[in-house]
């Protein structure tokens, strides 16, 4: 019998009716409150047509309304579609435009992000009121804390989760209900999450990453503390006064916490396990982070958002500490050359996976799903990564080489085409590259290098920065701008970034 998350809620709201599930800025939401609030979102989407299978799209920064919303559309039969508020307004439209949504929550200060969709939609309003829009209050109200009665089935979409990108086709990875459930069964028992869990939430619900501590606590029935942004002194206090046992940051997250001055004046030893993924950790801050949490374990995950993972385990840290471990529970990796042929360990080559919680393709795009995918001589498909690794003699992976290209600044990923496309409609700009430049803080951050159209252009860098960087997400804005009078390119005419990358490495030295 298959049984979905939101059957998990219900079963949690009927035996731990008044257990904490949800903890925000001092309020809270009972297992039987997040029950009833997830029932009245379900029943008044129903009421307005929300059929199983349409696309509810949720804009807003962490808050306590966000699991109500998030759950309650699933109660109703929807697929949700979470929306970064980092984004420009026109990626945000092309998504909602590309999932079709039928229904959007949206927290005020992004309310001119959905401006320009023009989608017929209901529009709900979170935090405030604005002409055209319901508010949130007012739609709970009209519905009843009944459960909706929606049937569904493993195979039935979950959700999308769009890549991040200010330009182009939007690229949607579509879970199913099974493949989260399964997601939340297998992390939890990695992270060894239990009932008595309290889960720091300090990264956007509207990211993948985060839902790796937040799924296997909601569904165990654990209890979930959210952080409406990161702050390290805050991150602190609530691990203090929450008695926090889960955390899961990205590298400069955990950089931010160790490095500030009250660090010691907080009690931690309530922390059991901190997961940090997202980005590659350095040894220097893993050293630092098993040093100053004495009592937790640290775990280190690599994957990607369709659905593929390895995870280093507590113990492992010292045995394999340059490697990101084997697969996460459930999982297979293999490495293969450029042909498609599976390699033997210790050979380099294109890292590729499979899982039971991986995606089952990209939203209306079976082309980009099928040149994602590589079968074994089983037939059975593997997610390709495009990052290159090896397997040791012990089944431990080893990155050599990220995604071509792709840049990582602050655990967000960051592709570079984005940025260069916006580059190159100044009217003064030519040809751009942008690479990533290493960063104490950020991990890595984007520098573009430009050829002019005119070499006698009085156009400066900053001027260029400044008007590039109003026209992108902020995890996106460049770190600087260089004026060159070429790029290396190969016969191709392709720019050859690695040289380029090597060249700004060498000028640092």
């Amino acid at each position: 019998m298959f049984v979905a998350l939101t059957e998990f809620i219900a079963r949690n709201a009927e035996w731990y009716p008044d257990k904490t599930a949800v903890i925000f800025e001092g309020r809270s939401l009972a297992w039987r409150e997040l029950n009833e609030k997830a029932n009245r979102v379900a029943n008044y989407l129903q009421k307005a047509g929300i059929s199983k299978g349409d696309r509810v799209a949720i804009l807003s920064p962490n808050c306590l309304e966000f699991p109500e919303l998030m759950f309650g559309a699933l109660k109703a039969g929807a697929i949700i579609v979470p929306i970064s508020t980092m984004l420009q307004k026109g990626t945000v439209c092309s998504e909602l435009e590309d999932a079709e949504a039928r229904a959007v929550f949206a927290a005020r200060p992004f309310l001119n992000l959905v401006s320009e969709y023009g989608g017929r939609c209901d529009r709900i309003v979170l935090g405030g009121r604005e002409d055209g829009w319901m508010e949130y209050p007012d739609c709970l109200r009209s519905a009843q804390p009944v459960e909706p009665g929606t049937v569904l089935l493993p195979e039935d979409p979950y959700n999308i989760v769009y890549s991040s990108g200010t330009t182009g086709t939007p690229k949607g990875i579509v879970h199913s209900q099974q493949a989260r459930v399964l997601f939340a069964l297998t992390c939890g028992l990695e992270f060894r999450v239990h009932n008595e869990t309290v889960s720091l939430i300090s990264t956007p619900l509207y990211t993948n990453g985060t839902q790796l501590m937040y799924l296997p606590t909601i569904l165990i029935g654990g209890t979930v503390v959210l952080m409406s942004s990161f702050d390290p002194l805050a991150f602190l206090g609530l691990v203090q006064s929450a008695r926090c046992t889960h955390a899961f940051l990205v590298p400069t997250q955990f950089m931010r916490v160790m490095e500030h001055p009250r660090f010691g004046e907080f009690d931690t030893s309530s922390i059991e396990i901190l997961l940090s993924a997202a980005a590659p950790l350095s040894m220097d801050t893993k050293a630092e982070i098993l040093r100053r949490f004495p009592v937790s374990r640290l775990v280190e995950l690599y994957g990607t958002t369709e659905g593929i993972s390895t995870v280093l385990r507590p113990k492992e840290q010292s045995i394999k500490p340059g490697s990101v471990g084997k697969p996460r529970l459930g999982g297979d990796i293999k490495i293969i050359n450029s042909d498609g042929r599976e390699l033997p360990r210790g050979e380099p080559g294109e890292i590729v996976g499979s899982n039971f919680s991986m995606m089952t393709g990209y939203y209306k795009d079976p082309d980009r799903t099928s040149e994602a995918l590589w079968h074994d001589s089983g037939g059975n498909p593997y997610i390709r990564t495009g990052d290159i690794g090896e397997l040791d003699e012990d089944g431990y992976l080893y990155i050599l080489d990220r995604k071509k290209d792709l840049i990582i600044s602050g655990g967000i990923n960051v592709f570079p085409s984005d940025i260069e496309q916006v580059l190159l409609k100044h009217p003064e700009v030519a040809e751009a590259a942008v690479i990533g430049t290493p960063d104490r803080e950020w991990g890595e951050r984007p520098l573009a290098l430009v050829i002019k159209k005119n070499v006698e252009s009085a156009i400066s860098v900053e001027e260029l920065k400044y008007w590039t960087n109003n026209q992108l997400a902020a995890y996106q804005r460049l770190v600087g701008v260089e004026f060159r009078d070429f790029l290396p390119r190969n016969d191709l005419g392709k720019v050859l970034k690695h040289e380029l990358r090597r060249a700004i490495s060498d000028q640092s030295k």
